[in-house]
């Protein structure tokens, strides 16, 4: 099974007594609990820690990174920044939630400023599966019906995903693009919209099965080693 490292500020919850409610040990652990009751070895990382949690020896030990972030995006290091794109581009996964869309390593691996139209209503929001043949959707109903959360709309700026897996339609009417697969050099990336920290959206048993089955999609699969630079091969000979 995949181990996976689950990365969060971990503010909202020590600032905000109405998130505090809903996720008492912080969006980190229950993301993290949940995905070690579904069989993957999971550990911890936060904003304050030494390099943000994120040393060299707990990326050693990361076969998908989760990233949820939303208040301080600007307090993330470029140092390990720049360690986290070079472990994607290498082969981890990297799954990132929510308002992470405007995360440093998201921005930076998209190349794009991934912003978007957002507002709090307490509306309706239902996720299509917009591509069933997809392992991520593995195991759901053909929409996630979500009775409140916190809205988005398009125009989403980021490129067009190697595949959308869902589509989101909200009370109000906004649609958003919340599903998104890509590839970044060897790493498999997949952002997903819901987790807005005062729903409490990560302890569904649905939304927890996609996350499931996104760390399994987003783990490094055996490929042939990468070569850079120039090298000297032998020409067959003719005959």
């Amino acid at each position: 099974m995949p181990s996976v490292t689950v990365w969060n500020e971990y503010i909202h919850e020590r600032e905000d007594d109405a998130v505090a409610e809903v996720y008492p040990d912080g969006i980190h652990v229950a993301i993290a609990d949940a995905l070690a009751e579904r069989g993957h070895d999971t550990q911890t990382a936060t904003l304050e820690e030494r390099d943000h949690g994120l040393t060299e020896d707990v990326l050693d030990d990361t076969d998908v990174l989760v990233w949820w972030g939303h208040a301080a995006h600007h307090r993330v290091d470029d140092a390990i920044v720049d360690r986290v794109v070079a472990r994607v581009q290498a082969g981890m996964g990297l799954l990132v939630l929510h308002s992470a869309h405007a995360s440093k390593p998201f921005t930076r691996l998209l190349g794009t400023p991934c912003d978007l139209t957002w507002r709090e209503g307490d509306e309706r929001e239902r996720l299509w599966i917009t591509d069933p043949g997809h392992p991520i959707v593995d195991g759901l109903d053909e929409s996630i019906v979500i009775d409140e959360t916190e809205t988005y709309g398009e125009p989403f700026g980021i490129p067009e995903p190697d595949r959308l897996v869902f589509t989101s339609w909200f009370e109000g009417g906004e649609v958003f693009r919340s599903g998104c697969c890509y590839r970044r050099g060897r790493g498999s990336i997949f952002y997903f919209r819901p987790g807005h920290e005062t729903y409490p959206i990560y302890h569904r048993e649905d939304i927890q099965t996609v996350l499931d089955n996104a760390v399994r999609w987003a783990a490094p699969s055996e490929g042939a080693d990468a070569h850079g630079g120039n090298r000297n091969v032998d020409a067959p000979e003719s005959r």
